[in-house]
């Protein structure tokens, strides 16, 4: 680089210029350097000395470049050679997709509302003036049902395996915080969208709480908290829960639905403490299972169970309760005896249901709570409702409008929110398993709607795709024989991969129970009879548990009561070793502490793409077409014009390919690996099914942990190895009494049913 100029000042000021453009990548290079001496006042004044450079040490503070336009040229290059690897993908996306169009919101007199102004005063003004005891005494006074609207988070997360990204819900935030300023909150973080969030749309969900709160300042926003499971699906040590809860409680979470998916109060007391330390509104939550209008069918969920169980959430002092209803069995009999028999025995109670409307009666279930007595219900908007989503929030509103249960929001507004989402779910429809109709069965098999279409996918991606009656057969059968559960996440994740494996193993229930000592169970099943996730109501089968769980120690009582605090401070060293000095912010710990694999993915993705929540979901999903000129904002004022010129031809020594753009005009050129040149394959050795000595994987998967050696001394159902498969990990144990004379996997191969894992020489 050579510049001049007519004096030193414009010459000195050019060289800077340019070298603000220039971009250098795969060699190192001073240029951080040449910029902080060009930008020293000493330099600049021309007062120099021979040993200026050794005797002014800042110069050579490195400067860390983000280099987000070529990270950004990376992913879309990746997605040029080798489409999108979004895992959860039923079809490819299609291509030509387009952003949604954004609607006109109109008022009462129909005239265009002016959505960039502060949006009209809600419920949160009333929460941050009154605090949340105040704030929920003013919804038990108010007349009219209110609503939660829940596109944000299980809506999406029912019907479009929890894939909505936080740019779809950013551009429409302003609108919905006009259009829905009535609505008592938008549900849209916690449960499945934290994890997912990292681990396949590669973002991060703290990031997405702020955006989203600071367009929506007059709504409250809810989570769904798992209790002592917080966002995971184990137990955690009690003050990574009370630190989850205060920073989500900063970042902007108002009402924290708090459940236990097993109704263990011991569970619900922690989070309930949690969140009101963290000064939030506490919804403490009953999940429902069973019928209440039909005891002698469902003996162990009685409306005396439940009553006594509100009874106990009540002597702790929370501000509203919850009546979760996961699978949408509440039918409208039984809500009006539940909900009636808690009204009148709690009069000054706010009550809010949620339910799915997998069996078609959502709407006329949740008519019926509003008569008996409840002050909230969920629902989705109408393109994002019905089947395993929430009921539809247009017909629910219809049918109330003018009553003395009118829910002050205008169908006007659900309509036009509604011509937004009717156009997102249609850009999302790659990861819609197409569940097209109500299904009663839900009655028999009580699997969460949440997890319907996850399980769905899981068993499709498993090769049980055919057999999807028979993984729904399996999932009753599972249920029956852990002693019918309450089923939410991560219980219902128990009792469906106990399914995935019976069927997986041609198994019937009664075979399991006949031979548990000697299966090799999925991990979570193993964890889940040890106690892991807490007590179920009734107890564990006390039989089939001592068969499954062997030598292994067991829980009593609240898991996380026994563990040790977690060390957030030797957390933060270890990942600023990995990641940076300084790069770790306080909500990281939490997400490293609570998917520490995960949170370590997303970080190395992160380094390598850039933050890709900020990229148009179109281009997210959809390669780029050959001379496509697109626009990318990374922020305000720093804007992006991007060509795609061409693809090169395949480096076959390095399996890599060059991609070729246009950056504002200048060409760039990144290279990326072309992921359809596999190593030759190499065939795996089977298992004989009739040698005892050998041990075959039971179902397919990815080694993910060895617990043996050739030569160890193992006993029949001791560990030796994990697999994952969807997020389902199995404990493999040993067919025999004996020592591992070989071993054929090592970690990351991926295996098939049936192929051999070890062999043991028995004594």
């Amino acid at each position: 680089l050579t510049c001049s100029g007519a004096t030193f000042e414009k010459a000195r000021r050019r060289t800077l210029a340019s070298l603000v453009e220039f971009r250098i990548s795969g060699v190192k290079t001073n240029m951080w350097f040449l910029q902080r001496l060009l930008s020293n006042d000493t330099f600049i004044s021309g007062s120099c000395w021979t040993t200026f450079i050794d005797d002014t040490p800042e110069l050579f503070t490195v400067t860390k470049f983000r280099n987000r336009a070529a990270k950004l040229l990376t992913y879309l290059g990746d997605l040029i050679a080798n489409g999108c690897q979004i895992q959860g993908q039923v079809t490819a996306p299609g291509h030509g997709l387009e952003e949604p169009t954004l609607p006109t919101l109109l008022d009462a007199h129909g005239s265009a509302v002016n959505v960039t102004t502060a949006p009209p005063p809600g419920w949160r003004d009333v929460l941050l003036k009154s605090g949340p005891a105040a704030f929920a005494q003013a919804v038990r006074q108010h007349k009219g049902v209110l609503i939660m609207d829940t596109t944000w988070r299980d809506a999406h997360q029912s019907l479009l395996a929890t894939r909505l990204r936080t740019h779809d819900m950013e551009r429409i935030a302003p609108i919905t915080a006009h259009a829905m300023a009535n609505a008592f909150a938008l549900e849209m973080w916690g449960g499945a969208t934290f994890d997912v969030a990292m681990r396949f749309l590669h973002e991060d969900p703290w990031d997405r709480l702020d955006r989203l709160r600071a367009l929506v300042p007059n709504i409250p926003f809810q989570m769904l908290l798992r209790g002592a499971n917080a966002v995971g699906y184990t137990s955690y040590p009690d003050n990574v829960v009370y630190e989850f809860c205060k920073q989500a409680r900063k970042h902007g979470v108002d009402v924290f639905r708090v459940f236990d998916s097993l109704n263990y109060v011991e569970n619900l007391k922690l989070g309930i403490d949690a969140v009101r330390q963290a000064d939030g509104v506490i919804e403490a939550t009953v999940c429902y299972t069973g019928d209440v209008s039909n005891p002698a069918k469902h003996p162990k969920y009685t409306l005396e169970y439940y009553l006594d169980l509100v009874d106990e959430l009540v002597a702790l002092d929370i501000h509203i309760l919850g009546i979760k209803d996961m699978a949408g069995l509440l039918k409208p009999r039984a809500a009006r005896l539940l909900i009636g028999a808690i009204r009148s025995r709690h009069p000054n109670l706010p009550i809010h249901v949620h339910t799915h409307d997998t069996a078609g009666a959502g709407v006329a279930a949740m008519i019926a709570c509003a008569e008996a007595g409840a002050d909230i219900i969920d629902l989705a908007i109408d393109s994002m409702s019905g089947v395993t989503s929430q009921p539809c929030m247009g017909a629910f509103v219809s049918a109330l409008e003018g009553s003395e249960y009118d829910t002050g929001i205008p169908t006007e507004s659900i309509a036009a929110l509604n011509s937004y989402w009717e156009q997102t779910r249609l850009l999302y429809s790659c990861f819609d398993p197409g569940v097209k109709a109500s299904d009663t069965s839900v009655y028999t098999h009580e699997m969460p709607g949440g997890q319907y279409t996850n399980l769905l996918f899981q068993a499709q991606s498993l090769g049980l795709g055919s057999r999807w009656n028979d993984v729904k057969a399996a999932y009753t059968e599972a249920n029956r024989i852990c002693g019918d559960l309450v089923k939410v996440t991560p219980s219902s994740k128990v009792v469906g991969d106990f399914a995935q494996f019976m069927v997986s193993n041609h198994l019937t229930g009664d075979e399991v129970v006949s031979q548990a000592a000697t299966l090799s169970f999925p991990k979570s099943v193993v964890e889940f009879f040890q106690g892991y996730l807490g007590q179920p109501v009734g107890g564990f089968p006390k039989e089939l548990q001592a068969a499954i769980i062997r030598d292994a120690a067991k829980i009593e009582g609240r898991p996380g009561a026994s563990m040790e605090p977690f060390d957030f401070d030797q957390l933060r060293r270890d990942l600023e070793d990995k990641w940076g000095p300084g790069s770790i912010r306080d909500v990281d710990l939490l997400s490293a502490a609570l998917y520490p694999t995960v949170f370590d993915e997303f970080q190395a993705l992160r380094q390598k793409y850039g933050n890709l929540s900020l990229i148009p979901t179109p281009l997210f999903l959809s390669p780029l077409e050959v001379n496509q000129e697109i626009q990318v904002q990374l922020e305000v004022g720093k804007n992006l014009i991007i060509r795609y010129i061409a693809l090169g031809p395949l480096h076959k020594e390095t399996a890599k390919r060059d991609v070729y753009f246009e950056l504002n005009g200048e060409p760039r050129i990144v290279s990326v690996d072309d992921t359809s040149v596999k190593p030759e394959v190499v065939a795996r050795v089977r298992a004989d099914p009739a040698n005892k000595n050998q041990l075959g994987a039971p179902m397919s998967g990815a080694v993910v942990e060895i617990k043996v050696a050739v030569g160890d001394k193992v006993k029949a159902g001791q560990a030796v190895c994990v697999l994952s498969a969807m997020k389902m990990e199995t404990v493999v144990g040993a067919p025999a009494d004996g020592v591992i004379e070989a071993l054929h996997v090592a970690i990351g191969d991926n295996l098939g049913a049936g192929d051999l894992i070890c062999l043991v020489k028995t004594e």
